[in-house]
């Protein structure tokens, strides 16, 4: 947990980054430095201090959990996605915020039946995914097995080469699905952005973060 007597808070980079900024502007939390393009990674300040912040921390949304888990942050934000991923870390989820909203789904060929066919003759299907847990519990929660394959890059080429019968992925509004000459078969869970806190921060700095969930759950 951080030392200070403010709050440290771990905010996301990419997809999410511009909406959790503008929605610490609401809670009145200064971000112009955060705005200024700046490849820092770090924040803090006067500014942020008068509204009871020590800092705010700037990374992945994948590794703002272990951030707040190990106490380098006392709170964060980041996808639901990544919390169904990393559901090993120890994190409280506080507050769905609402913004970022994407679907977790199952996908596959356009006018293909891979999916079907496979567990037909095989009994088990073969899923391309860069959320391996969350593809795993689907399945096995659905009483179907599937050899799960991890990837790094475009998860769409993935059923496109015969690698795999389908894919696990997110997806905002499936252009890149329709793209790809896929689509999707099953939706597995909606994300969005949530707050999350660390179980120590939030015990020993309850009246910083109730305050703040009060402002949050107040905006406009």
């Amino acid at each position: 947990m951080t030392a200070g007597t403010g709050l440290t808070i771990a905010v996301p980079r990419g997809a999410l980054f511009a909406d959790t900024l503008d929605l610490l502007d609401l809670l009145e939390i200064d971000t112009s430095e955060l705005r200024s393009g700046d490849r820092r990674l770090l924040f803090s300040g006067p500014a942020l201090a008068q509204r009871g912040i020590d800092g705010i921390v700037t990374m992945r949304p994948s590794d703002v959990p272990t951030y707040v888990e190990h106490g380098a942050a006392d709170l964060g934000v980041t996808g639901k996605d990544v919390l169904l991923e990393q559901t090993e870390r120890e994190v409280y989820e506080l507050l769905d915020l609402g913004y970022g909203r994407c679907r977790m789904i199952v996908a596959a060929r356009r006018g293909d039946d891979a999916l079907a066919e496979s567990l037909r003759r095989l009994g088990s299907v073969r899923i391309a995914t860069k959320y391996p847990g969350i593809a795993t519990r689907h399945f096995a929660d659905t009483g179907r097995q599937a050899e799960v394959v991890e990837v790094k890059g475009s998860v769409e080429l993935a059923p496109l080469t015969g690698l795999v019968d389908g894919i696990v992925d997110l997806t905002a509004t499936g252009r890149t699905l329709v793209e790809n000459d896929l689509e999707e078969r099953e939706q597995i869970e909606v994300c969005t952005a949530r707050l999350i806190a660390n179980p120590v921060a939030h015990k020993l700095k309850a009246q910083a973060i109730d305050a703040l969930m009060a402002r949050i759950r107040g905006r406009p």
